[in-house]
């Protein structure tokens, strides 16, 4: 058996506290999320909890780490600048892979900021034909990760993400690429490829899985549901693991679990990969301790 490589995931930081808001930022959909966060959001989006997590990942020295979106909260300007010093702490961008989530979309004014502002954490390894930013591909070690975007400004009370046909082909495209490849693939994605709530779902799943169904990936990871998740979709010639984590900087509430982080374990065997999952999670004594480890591959 070769070398293990191990590549950790966490999601959904929604990064506190919130900076100071003008009146002026709370036009539309803005204003029903300002009102959500300090009446209940921030009592349990903590960055005790989020710095804690973090400080536990690194400490477990993992070779890479993806962030599966919502680093910031409104999608103020002003929220930014600190998620990208706060993903800077977390690591650089040859270490830390990121897609964005709805809520680094959350206003057409301000869409394309995450882009901007984490451009060398999603840069692709070369630069392809199709030169737009998503579908994107980074090799690290035997892993081929491939990041898509499903973060689009929707209407208030809505939390959907779309990847939209342009992506679907480039994706399609670059997956029929990998297949040639000896690599362990890894799809990024914000938004479940399975979810019960019409409002938050991702409205071109089922096109999603024909892709993955048609030309397979290893895993797939992602958040916005912020719950512990294992999804078994149809593959090539097997079921594919898709993957959720709560949310990275939550205090336990209702049916929602406290912060998370996942670890995941790869190696080569002969001509199979074997890829074993760890969950740890911070309890109430603010510890941060394994709850859960099983093979997925």
């Amino acid at each position: 058996m070769s070398g293990t490589f191990t590549l950790a995931h966490l999601s959904d930081p929604h990064l506190p506290p919130l900076p100071e808001v003008r009146l002026r930022d709370l036009a539309g959909k803005r204003a029903l999320g300002y009102l959500n966060w300090t009446r209940n959001r921030h009592k349990y989006h903590r960055r005790e909890v989020l710095d804690a997590l973090v400080a536990d990942m690194q400490a477990q020295r993992p070779d890479h780490i993806a962030v599966t979106g919502d680093l910031v909260n409104l999608a103020l300007e002003a929220e930014f600048m600190p998620a990208r010093a706060w993903l800077e702490s977390v690591g650089p961008p040859r270490e830390v892979t990121v897609v964005p989530g709805n809520h680094d979309a959350y206003v057409r004014a301000t869409r394309h900021h995450f882009t901007d502002m984490f451009e060398d954490y999603l840069r692709a390894d070369t630069d392809e034909a199709d030169s737009a930013a998503f579908p994107f591909v980074r090799h690290r070690g035997p892993l081929a990760l491939i990041g898509v975007s499903s973060a689009v400004p929707t209407l208030p009370l809505m939390a959907t993400g779309r990847l939209g046909q342009a992506q679907l082909d480039a994706l399609d495209r670059r997956l029929a690429k990998l297949s040639t490849e000896d690599a362990f693939r890894v799809l990024l994605v914000h938004h479940p490829l399975h979810s019960g709530a019409r409002m938050k779902r991702l409205t071109d799943s089922k096109a999603l899985r024909a892709v993955l169904k048609r030309r397979g990936v290893e895993l797939v990871l992602h958040g916005h549901d912020h719950i512990h998740s294992t999804v078994w979709l149809d593959g090539v010639d097997r079921q594919i693991p898709a993957v959720g984590v709560p949310s990275a900087s939550a205090l336990a509430h209702g049916h929602y679990p406290a912060a998370a982080y996942n670890l995941f374990s790869i190696t080569r065997n002969g001509n199979q990969w074997r890829c074993v999952q760890t969950v740890r999670a911070i309890d109430a004594d603010f510890k941060i301790r394994q709850i859960k480890q099983v093979t997925l591959l």
